[in-house]
């Protein structure tokens, strides 16, 4: 098989070479090669076929993927500091915007309704033209609906802003996670997802240090008609990883994956040469494979599908409603339903209180001025602040917020990073459904663990440990999706689970927002019983941990 790969007319060099070489085996190749190559070339013989598991792990691993994670981080990045700044723009917009607790909860919802209305649209168009240019579009789209609502000054037009943010993040979530899962071998899927995840807590923890050190500032531009003030500035700041990483995108190949489901062998095969390429330093053709084996082999529906030559447009929207089908028939359909049910659940507690710390921490440091050495439980404070604000509008309308506020909502995002170092180390060891239970279980319990709280120090012990626990379940609740979808319906498959977050997220702050100022116990064993509960659905998951991606 050698022979007829490299067999072909000698050139003067060859000729020269054998002259001075006389080696059989140089004549019978046709051509010199260094002794090292020759020994990589007859090695490689044993692989000229291969699957894609096979495939991407014969590619090595090094500079590509670590590039591949960086930029693929940066996209989860991005997208945790425009979810989450809200959280720490609300206590400062809320005189330019005339916020109170209802409409603070609305500002927290919108990008997650926009989210759910992007998460299914994108996801399914990523499953039909491919995962790097819906990468792209929507990075751009992000970075341009931010620095737009900068400016609005009103909030309507901003929570219309807010909501195209939505829509384009929506899209984000679904097709990164699809997109880097399937550059990764199954020996390593598991700690680099989880890798992948720790940027996500890089994005708070970036985006708590830029609200330090911008809102508290006097700087930004004022006129009777137009304000540009410092949380407007700090919502510029946040557009700008979005932008860069529809640079990056650009020097990154489509996914292998996706190509070989689209049964594109041949582009398949030249993204995997250069993959080896850049992570081995050797040239393209001492890539071992030399044809990939057919994994996806179509349907009888699908060749007449391609036969009748249908307008693309068209054949686009039957792949989407056809993918859509397919993830509510049997045996997908207890897939389907169960990644709905703990993305649901999951993200009621983690949004649901994630978001509102920000603002109790707001909340503990106005009482603890008001009430100097006295201790209330976070329902008191709360009765407190709600008949401040009912007896004075100046009052309520406060957007100086002291540096400690920073510095604790700081604290609580950094404490994920050790749970982020032990999903990376583990998660391939333990399993993603160790991680998501003890997760989910543990972070119930600091749930609960709110309502009895009576003092600054003791909400902030609870806030970091819950942010701590829930930050390692979400990277094996991130894994478990990803792996248990199809290729051809993974992106889709995660769509609609991510459809189901978000749908979480806004229960879970209309449900913070109302019960918090109206009944405040009610909160905290809701998102317990919701996490708890959740988790122990993934029990009835298959394990994929280590197993090839189907």
């Amino acid at each position: 098989m050698v022979e007829t790969e490299l067999g072909r007319k000698d050139h003067p060099s060859d000729v020269k070479d054998k002259q001075v070489n006389g080696s059989s085996k140089d004549i019978e190749l046709n051509v010199t090669l260094p002794t090292t190559r020759k020994r990589d070339i007859e090695k490689s013989s044993n692989f000229e076929k291969a699957g894609f598991e096979k495939a991407i792990e014969l590619t090595g691993y090094g500079k590509f993927h670590y590039f591949l994670l960086t930029t693929c981080g940066f996209v989860s990045t991005s997208e945790e500091m425009d979810v989450i700044s809200m959280s720490f723009i609300l206590p400062s917009a809320q005189c330019d915007l005339n916020l109170n607790t209802h409409t603070k909860g609305w500002l927290n919802c919108i990008i997650f309704i926009g989210m759910m209305a992007g998460a299914y649209v994108w996801g399914s168009v990523a499953d039909s033209l491919g995962r790097k240019k819906v990468l792209i579009a929507i990075s751009v789209m992000n970075a341009i609906c931010i620095v737009a609502s900068s400016f609005c000054q009103t909030y309507e037009l901003f929570m219309l802003f807010r909501f195209l943010n939505g829509a384009a993040l929506g899209g984000s979530g679904p097709v990164i996670w699809s997109y880097f899962a399937e550059f990764q071998p199954k020996s390593k899927r598991g700690s680099m997802l989880s890798f992948m995840a720790a940027f996500w807590t890089l994005g708070n923890l970036f985006v708590a240090c830029l609200a330090w050190l911008i809102i508290p500032s006097s700087i930004g531009y004022f006129s009777p008609t137009f304000k540009y003030n410092s949380w407007r500035i700090f919502l510029l700041v946040c557009s700008l990883p979005s932008f860069v990483v529809a640079i990056l995108l650009i020097f990154l190949p489509e996914s292998p994956k996706f190509l070989l489901s689209q049964g594109d062998r041949e582009g398949a095969l030249n993204i995997f040469k250069k993959i080896y390429h850049i992570n081995t330093g050797k040239q393209h053709d001492l890539y071992p494979v030399k044809e990939l084996l057919n994994e996806f082999p179509k349907t009888e529906d699908e060749i007449e599908k391609e036969e009748e030559k249908v307008g693309k447009c068209r054949n686009m929207m039957s792949d989407i409603a056809d993918n859509s089908r397919q993830l509510f028939i049997s045996p997908i359909l207890k897939f389907t339903l169960i990644s709905i049910l703990i993305n649901f659940t999951f993200h009621i507690g983690y949004y649901g209180l994630m978001m509102w710390f920000p603002e109790l921490f707001n909340r503990f440091n106005a009482y603890s001025q008001a009430h100097k050495g006295q201790e209330a439980s976070v329902c008191e404070i709360t009765e407190y602040v709600v008949k401040t604000g009912l007896e004075s509008k100046d009052k309520l309308c406060s957007d100086k917020i002291e540096s400690d506020v920073f510095m604790e909502s700081l604290i609580t995002v950094a404490a994920a990073f050790p749970s982020n170092i032990l999903a990376v180390l583990f998660m391939d060891r333990l399993g993603r459904k160790f991680f998501l239970v003890f997760s989910t279980f543990s972070s119930g319990l600091c749930a609960i663990g709110m309502y009895f709280v009576t003092n600054k120090k003791q909400n902030l012990i609870v806030s970091a440990v819950f942010s701590s626990v829930i930050s390692c379940g979400n990277a094996a609740l991130d894994c478990l999706i990803t792996e248990i979808f199809p290729t051809n319906l993974r992106a889709t498959g995660v769509a609609i689970s991510m459809v189901a977050a978000r749908l979480g997220g806004i229960i879970g702050n209309i449900v913070i927002a109302t019960l918090l100022d109206m009944y405040c116990p009610a909160p905290t064993f809701i998102v317990a019983g919701l996490l708890i509960g959740g988790g122990l659905l993934c029990l009835m998951l298959p394990n994929t941990t280590r197993e090839p991606l189907s």
